[in-house]
């Protein structure tokens, strides 16, 4: 399963999907493990969610990709494994590697290139926090009393090469009577006799879930939830919210079997039309996706449907579950495919303004880290926001500039192609390149080249002068497009606002320079470089906002000076930024520098209020301050200015009438923080 932890930073800045999927380990292990191809998995699981514990055995089988004296896997490093057994059942020994989150396990008798075997794990442990998590810093496997979650990131089973090694299984999960369980395939489910009862006594059930076809499916949710179902557009569609959010499952319910037929539409039917809509806990990743199903973090379920947070989760499906990459280097066939599949389907629901506004966002996470071609990403560690702003947002641009050169119709014809050959399997960027050059007609080494292989956009500039016709036939604009890659090409679009009817006119960009001569009826009076956003394009706001998105990366992992020096570059950039002093704002405030930031605040309120909730937030970050220094009455000034923007965005108005009632009070600083 593919998580996307760093979600919630983007849309805070305003740039509303830099997604994350979390895999592989320390590159001293990535060529043994790939050595062996994980081909099935036979789990049983018995949880005792009050004790946090899981008790658990896993029968692996797995093929020799070449000869192998030792297997080595991923897992969570809170389970203990307490026997390892070979396919005759002999014992063998296991040795623990905490710095990657893996066991070795000697093959006495080895294996050849091309054979395979099975090894029965054992294991155990208590799965509470984040403290030794195979992503640092991420809650990526949890078992408590109101909802566990065993994400396939999380590995909470020996894992072989993640995102990549795809695999069948058959899961077996017991539970609390009281508990319901959401995982991959088809699914059973079974009460227990006493036998099967954890420590606790409680009645229990054992829920299964077989996947026969090689996925993902290594994830588990179970919890107390209420099931929403529906059969809208003849899909299997269940909705497992807890019950404080019961009454907007039908809402989304609706828009997700809305966005999953837009996306057959687009590539095609999966083979299966099931979907569970499920809510994860407040403590873990904002979504997540597995086969047949889309996740999302409770405090991203409001009133107003989080769609796009939606759209991405379930073009999953698509790219992820049934296309998936085939190394690293093709992990934006993934990521990259969801984040644009996303931003049209913000264009089928909002129009080409919407997609305007999702391809800004996009443009800031591509050029936010881009110092490294995409192509070379592998060399980054995955968990990186370089390897993510790359993966996803620089993935997702390619794509839709390679829209705007094959043209509408082609590129719908190479996306579902692509989807169609390659389900059930994985794939890679020369696969895709394929495929779309034969729609094409000629070859796209140029564009793929330039895209994947080079760093950096273009910054256009523009040159013309305008000469009126003879015998009123109209005028001549003949000027040139510049920009500082020499090695840049592509097809750029030129308009012309004239007295009369708009003009436009396609322009080959080669190299530093290229020259255009366009003839018009009306006299122009205004004229753009790519009106519409088809390249990706240096610009002072690209470089302000990415400044921004930079800050916050290093803000969310204790850098706060580092994350002061980006957002003063970003108001280098624009002075009048209302996001960027509301981020030094944040900064003086976790410093406790009161004065300092609000004096941010009221930068920002005074700035050019982009985006909008930097003046909700200003006045209630104001009306805190206020508090904490005891000025009451003027605390609560700023939390009526706050509710008078009648802006709930991120729960704004909630949080301003609770400190209405009750003054705001800071968090204790506990020993050693």
């Amino acid at each position: 399963m593919l998580i996307h932890p760093r979600r919630a930073l983007v849309v805070l800045a305003g740039a509303l999907t830099f997604l994350l999927m979390v895999s592989s380990a320390l590159p001293g292990w990535a060529a043994e493990r790939e050595r062996l191809r994980v081909d099935d998995y036979q789990i049983d699981a018995q949880l005792d969610p009050h004790l946090h514990q899981i008790t658990a055995s896993a029968k692996v089988k797995f093929t020799a990709l070449q000869d192998l004296s030792v297997a080595v896997f991923e897992l969570h490093n809170d389970l203990r494994v307490t026997k390892v057994l070979d396919a005759n059942k002999k014992p063998l020994s296991a040795e623990r590697v905490t710095q990657d989150s893996t066991i070795r396990v000697p093959l006495p008798d080895g294996l050849t290139k091309g054979a395979s075997t099975t090894l029965t794990f054992e294991y155990e442990g208590n799965l509470e926090n984040a403290d030794n998590s195979p992503v640092p810093g991420l809650k990526l496997a949890y078992i408590g009393d109101d909802t566990s979650y065993l994400l396939y990131a999380g590995r909470w089973f020996p894992v072989n090469d993640f995102g990549i090694n795809r695999f069948t299984s058959t899961i077996s999960v017991t539970v609390p009577a009281h508990m319901v369980v959401i995982g991959s395939g088809d699914s059973a489910v079974s009460e227990n006799a006493p036998s099967r009862k954890p420590n606790s006594g409680m009645p229990t059930k054992t829920y299964t879930f077989t996947s026969n076809q090689p996925s993902f499916p290594g994830t588990i949710i179970a919890g107390i939830f209420q099931d929403t179902r529906s059969n809208e557009a003849g899909m299997d569609m269940n909705v497992y919210f807890k019950p404080v959010h019961q009454n907007l499952a039908p809402s989304y319910a609706t828009t997700a079997v809305q966005e999953f037929t837009y996306f057959i539409t687009l590539y095609g039917p999966l083979p299966s039309q099931k979907l569970n809509l499920v809510e994860l806990p407040a403590d873990t990743v904002p979504y997540a996706w597995a086969p047949q199903i889309a996740a999302i973090a409770g405090p991203s379920i409001t009133p107003k449907t989080n769609y796009r947070l939606m759209a991405d989760a379930i073009a999953h499906q698509w790219w992820g579950a049934s296309v998936s990459p085939a190394s690293k280097e093709d992990w934006w066939l993934s990521d990259g495919f969801s984040r644009y599949s996303e931003a049209m389907y913000v264009e089928n629901a909002a129009g080409s303004a919407g997609l305007e506004e999702a391809v800004k966002d996009m443009s800031v996470g591509a050029l936010a880290y881009d110092t490294i071609p995409l192509s070379s990403a592998s060399k980054l560690d995955i968990f990186s926001t370089e390897f993510q702003s790359l993966a996803t947002d620089k993935g997702a641009m390619i794509l839709h500039m390679l829209r705007w050169v094959l043209g509408e119709d082609k590129y719908l014809k190479t996306m579902r192609e692509f989807a169609s050959q390659y389900e059930g399997k994985s794939a890679s960027m020369a696969d895709f390149q394929t495929i779309a050059e034969k729609n094409y007609g000629q070859q796209l080494t140029w564009f793929f080249s330039q895209w994947l292989d080079s760093t950096g956009a273009p910054e256009f500039k523009l040159k013309y002068t305008v000469y009126r016709l003879g015998n009123g036939t109209g005028f001549r604009i003949t000027g040139q497009v510049a920009q500082d890659l020499d090695l840049f090409r592509m097809p750029v679009d030129i308009r012309i606002e004239t007295d009369g009817k708009t003009e436009n006119k396609q322009v080959e960009v080669v190299g530093t320079n290229s020259p255009f001569s366009i003839q018009t009826f009306g006299r122009p009076r205004h004229i753009t470089i790519d009106p519409d956003h088809h390249v990706l394009t240096n610009s002072s706001d690209v470089k302000l906002r990415a400044s921004i998105l930079r800050g916050q990366a290093l803000q969310q992992q204790g850098d706060l000076s580092g994350a002061l020096t980006e957002f003063n570059k970003a108001l280098n950039q624009n002075g009048n930024s209302s996001l960027a002093h509301y981020r030094i704002g944040e900064i003086f405030f976790m410093q406790r520098n009161y004065q300092s930031s609000a004096n941010s605040y009221r930068a920002s309120l005074d700035g050019d209020d982009d985006p909008r909730w930097t003046e909700v937030w200003s006045h209630l970050q104001l009306g805190k301050i206020f508090d904490i220094t005891g000025q009451r009455e003027r605390a609560v000034n700023e939390y009526r200015q706050a509710i008078q923007t009648n802006d709930d965005t991120f729960g704004a108005l909630e949080e301003a009438r609770k400190y209405l009632q009750k003054p705001y009070e800071r968090p204790k600083i506990q020993p050693g923080q």
